[in-house]
């Protein structure tokens, strides 16, 4: 079991920079995989940036270049760092784990925009 809580949303206008934090609990040195996903009011659930295979990291287009995604060891924490950020950007953001087979799920954080 992994227990994922997520803090750092908030709302920010264009061009603002906000940072997220997932801090992972429980059985975390199984995870495999870990990173964030938002979904946007309308939307199907989409990914942002993962870490993959340990140090590896994907990041989805539309937010290359401005996104960062980090880990804090000491804390069992992952960070995304977003820069540039636009109204496109708002949705409510949820990090999320894999060991395995199964995956866990943060509660989200929102993230809002204004033009």
């Amino acid at each position: 079991q992994v227990q994922l809580v997520e803090s750092g949303g908030g709302s920010v206008q264009a061009g603002g920079s906000l940072t997220l934090s997932c801090a992972a609990s429980g059985t975390i040195h199984s995870i495999t995989r870990m990173g964030w996903y938002r979904q946007a009011p309308g939307k199907q659930r989409e990914p942002v940036a993962a870490f993959t295979s340990g140090v590896d990291k994907v990041y989805a287009d539309s937010v290359k270049g401005r996104f960062t995604l980090s880990r804090a060891y000491a804390k069992n924490t992952v960070l995304l760092q977003m820069n540039d950020l636009k109204p496109e950007d708002t949705a409510a953001y949820y990090c999320t784990a894999g060991l395995g087979s199964e995956d866990y799920w943060g509660q989200g954080t929102q993230v809002t925009v204004s033009s």
